[in-house]
């Protein structure tokens, strides 16, 4: 489901449903947050790096408990899964990288966005078919691809649901670079274990400072989106 270890100062989080794409159910939402909340307090991690086992980075919420969500057949608490992630990354003051080692769709695009630094494999692609399927944007991807990527490219992403290349995420400034496929976490290493060597304290004032102007407007975006789905969905607000 999840692995995780530590490489010096980095901890590496990897995404392993290789038989679902590494898509995210109630399981694997858990994981994640757990993971990066003890990344938050533990002082021997400097970075946390993101990243997916198999082919694919991953293919975002698993359609089964999307279906059951929509319908109001899912277990109670399970829509707590994914604003538990959101939280957890928010409030992440460490540096958070992402090595896209394969195809990023749905909830795989759109944290990207949270991310401080993003590598991606050469085949790498990412897509956010919200539009396709009927429902507004999540994690405040209405709000952050428009700041990341630009008006248009955010339409395009978000309204025509267009796949996105990795030389297209990195000239638009959603990645770093591309590399060459099975070297992407490797390079993410190296850099992330760059930024752990550095004065832990100084690194995460730098952090604060950067993101401090998008805070609310982060919030305010993902409240909006939420609302938006309970309206589409006709589904009342989740305690």
């Amino acid at each position: 489901m999840l692995d995780v270890r530590d490489d010096g100062g980095v901890r590496v989080v990897t995404f392993d449903r290789p038989e679902a794409r590494n898509a995210f159910n109630f399981a694997l939402y858990r994981a994640v947050t757990v993971a990066v909340e003890e990344a938050a307090t533990d002082e021997g991690v400097r970075a946390v790096v993101l990243t997916g086992r198999g082919t694919a980075f991953t293919s975002g919420q698993d359609l089964g408990e999307m279906a059951e969500i929509a319908a109001g057949t899912a277990p109670p608490g399970i829509e707590k899964g994914f604003r538990g992630l959101l939280d957890a990354v928010e409030g992440l003051d460490k540096p958070l990288l992402a090595a896209v080692n394969g195809p990023a769709v749905g909830l795989g695009f759109t944290l990207l966005a949270h991310c401080d630094l993003v590598l991606v494999a050469e085949s790498a692609r990412m897509r956010a078919p919200f539009a396709e399927m009927g429902v507004p944007p999540e994690a405040a991807s209405s709000y952050l691809f428009p700041l990341r990527l630009g008006w248009p490219q955010a339409a395009r992403v978000l309204l025509a649901a267009e796949w996105l290349s990795a030389a297209e995420a990195v000239q638009l400034g959603l990645a770093l670079r591309v590399c060459p496929d099975g070297r992407v976490v490797e390079e993410t290493l190296v850099l992330a274990r760059r930024i752990a060597g550095y004065p832990p304290a100084g690194v995460r004032e730098i952090k604060q400072l950067m993101r401090a102007p998008h805070t609310d407007a982060i919030r305010r975006a993902r409240a909006a989106e939420e609302d938006g789905f309970r309206r589409l969905l006709g589904r009342p607000a989740a305690e």
